[in-house]
């Protein structure tokens, strides 16, 4: 139940206090409902118009049961409804489905009748008593009728498909207007607001009338008052507005299956909730999940403060990290170039001034909580992650996984960054333009690296260093880039050295680091780079052979070296014709190289692990920074930099 409590905590703590521009929190009993059509009264009931609403989510207020109604039963809801609930001539004009008209107009009578009446709902009941709401909408050509004066199924005429048919959702290829959904307009003297849907006076006597109504009464678990209203009926729409899937359900007695001990529906012999408590927890979660929640098809995982207050999301890369943080437009301009010389420490200050953003808002003590929900059936929902932590341990976990896996990434000619990827681009590395099962499973995978603290799965690492390895499956643009494995190979990169923290790798070249793998690593890098020169200057396009490569080289090195090697002849060829100095610091660098392997490493042909991808990418970044042929300006064996984050 602690999810719940810290739910209703958050409720209780934001209404009233929601960040300026985002969306309310909803009042208790009202459900969010996508609408279709706005017909607007006066407060004596007469009609004055009506118009299409493109299915704009709209609070209406509900009943406990009329909030997660499912199927065909008549559970109305008290004000907004559909077609088939509100119109008293909705059979009499041919509609297919039953019409529940009756309850509709018994429960607004009940609520209009009681001391917690308002003029607008009292308007409402006026208006259906007169029985013309289906002729009023035909007049207004909002529903459409046949030849036979009966409501249309399927449009057939010549002119363009109205609205309602295309807003409407088709079931064996035909659309019940009985299901379009009604909104209300009422004009009342002395009252600005006419929306019913966002007038806090009729939101307020409809949340009165309801609890009035509550009959069940016991302990909640929740709060402690041991004579608190209690529901069965727990609210739906949690995702989003078309959302039928609940956390927690129970079928009444003809239908459940299965109890075990319990011989109840209504969850007293397990633990009961209030119907205050569980409004005000799932309104919370909606909120959340509409601001701030990853989202991936049924999956979705926020992370909150209970007090409200703004903590980094974990589902960002870096970069946008640092935009959301206090330092937007410093960090912002700082991001674009790095200085390659001190990437580490200039990372790690701008990573601190982030969280310091964060830590001056979100006291050490307070409650952060990380909550992933997925559903594997259209009525059920799951609570797949559950994690509390206090602000200070929340904090410095999420610094330690941006510290741990950063990396130099090029996500694009607009997008360059130093830092950790998001999960998502995690995934798509690791597995390609996957389905949303998989990216879904992947993403719950790593949500425990970076709550936690766990290691990578090896299996996800394994499978970016392979993908990136095979470069030339990986498309090019109109200039001969290949933007998508340039982002693959950082990615690489960073979980590599994130899961081999140990190891402190640098984020720029290490000329002291003697490992057979990094090595291997930075000549390659170098052999593309004279093939690359040497084609420049012959102005040929192709592909280097380093390249062409790479895969064959990641499994068996010192074969492919020779090859590769050999291939470099014609290039070295040229450029001591053409840039002499350039090719003199080449063939000295090669040699440096070359010379540092220890022992037979260098002959050893066993496969390469994803090191080498890092004394790949620091090798080619130092060769990059030089713009032209003289030999100072190329990265040489004596330079070290102290990069440590």
């Amino acid at each position: 139940m602690s999810w719940i409590q810290k739910l209703y905590e958050t409720y209780e703590l934001c209404k009233g206090h929601e960040p300026p521009g985002s969306a309310r929190l909803m009042p208790i009993s009202h459900t969010p409902q996508q609408v279709h059509i706005e017909i607007t009264l006066d407060v004596s009931g007469n009609f004055k118009g009506a118009r299409i609403v493109q299915k704009e989510e709209t609070i209406i207020p509900a009943t406990e049961k009329s909030a997660g109604r499912t199927g065909a039963g008549a559970l109305p809801h008290p004000l907004c409804d559909k077609v088939q609930y509100c119109a008293n001539d909705y059979l009499a004009h041919g509609g297919k489905k039953r019409s529940f008209f009756n309850k509709y107009e018994e429960q607004l009578a009940t609520w209009c009748n009681s001391e917690f009446s308002h003029a607008k709902a009292r308007a409402v009941l006026a208006y259906i008593r007169k029985n013309s709401v289906v002729s009023d909408l035909v007049n207004e050509k909002l529903l459409h009728l046949g030849v036979d004066g009966k409501l249309l199924t399927q449009w057939v005429g010549n002119n363009d498909t109205p609205d309602i048919f295309r807003l409407l959702t088709a079931k064996d290829g035909k659309r019940d207007q009985g299901y379009a959904f009604i909104r209300w307009h009422v004009r009342e003297d002395g009252n600005p607001c006419t929306a019913v849907w966002e007038d806090p006076t009729l939101q307020d006597a409809w949340g009165a009338f309801d609890a009035s109504t509550k009959k069940l009464k016991g302990v909640c678990m929740v709060t402690g008052d041991i004579h608190a209203p209690l529901t069965a009926n727990h609210p739906k729409r949690i995702r989003h507005a078309g959302d039928g899937a609940k956390l927690i359900s129970a079928n009444d007695s003809s239908g459940f299956t299965f109890r075990g001990r319990f011989t109840d529906d209504t969850g007293q012999q397990a633990c009961g909730v209030s119907y205050e408590v569980t409004q005000k927890a799932h309104n919370a979660l909606r909120w959340l999940i509409q601001r701030q929640a990853y989202r991936n098809g049924d999956q979705a995982i926020v992370t909150w403060s209970v007090a409200g207050k703004p903590v980094p999301d974990p589902f960002k890369d870096s970069l946008s990290l640092f935009l959301d943080s206090a330092e937007i437009s410093q960090v912002a301009a700082e991001i674009e170039q790095p200085d390659i010389g001190g990437v580490g420490q200039a990372f790690a200050i701008r990573l601190r001034k982030a969280m310091a953003g964060y830590s001056a808002k979100l006291a050490p003590n307070e409650d952060v909580v990380v909550l992933g929900l997925d559903s594997a059936t259209p009525g059920r929902m799951a609570i797949t992650f559950y994690r509390e932590l206090k602000g200070s341990d929340f904090l410095n976990r999420v610094q330690s996984w941006h510290e741990q896996n950063a990396w130099p990434q090029n996500f694009g000619k607009e997008s360059k960054f130093v830092g950790t990827p998001a999960p998502k681009d995690i995934a798509e590395a690791a597995y390609g333009r996957l389905d949303d099962n998989l990216r879904k499973a992947t993403v719950e995978r790593l949500l425990p690296c970076i709550i936690d603290g766990q290691a990578l799965p090896r299996d996800i690492i394994e499978s970016v260093v392979r993908r990136t390895c095979n470069r030339v499956a990986f498309e090019k643009d109109k200039s001969g880039r290949q933007w998508e494995w340039e982002k693959y190979l950082g990615i690489a990169c960073a979980l590599f050295r994130g899961s081999y923290k140990e190891r402190k790798y640098q984020m720029t070249l290490e000329t002291e680091r003697t490992s057979r793998d990094y090595l291997y690593g930075r000549l390659l890098s170098i052999a593309e780079h004279i093939e690359g020169r040497a084609l420049h200057v012959g102005g040929e396009k192709r592909d280097t052979n380093a390249a062409k490569l790479m895969q064959r080289f990641a499994d068996r090195p010192n074969s492919t070296w020779r090859t590769i090697e050999l291939a470099l002849t014609p290039s070295k060829s040229r450029l001591r014709a053409k840039r002499p100095a350039f090719m003199h610091v080449m063939e000295t660098l090669l040699d440096v190289v070359v010379t540092k392997f220890e022992g037979d490493d260098f002959l050893s042909d066993r496969k390469l692990s994803g090191e080498f991808l890092l004394g790949y990418h620091c090798q080619r970044q130092a060769l990059n920074t030089a713009k032209s042929d003289k030999p100072d300006e190329f990265a040489s064996d004596d330079d070290t930099h102290d990069t440590d984050i």
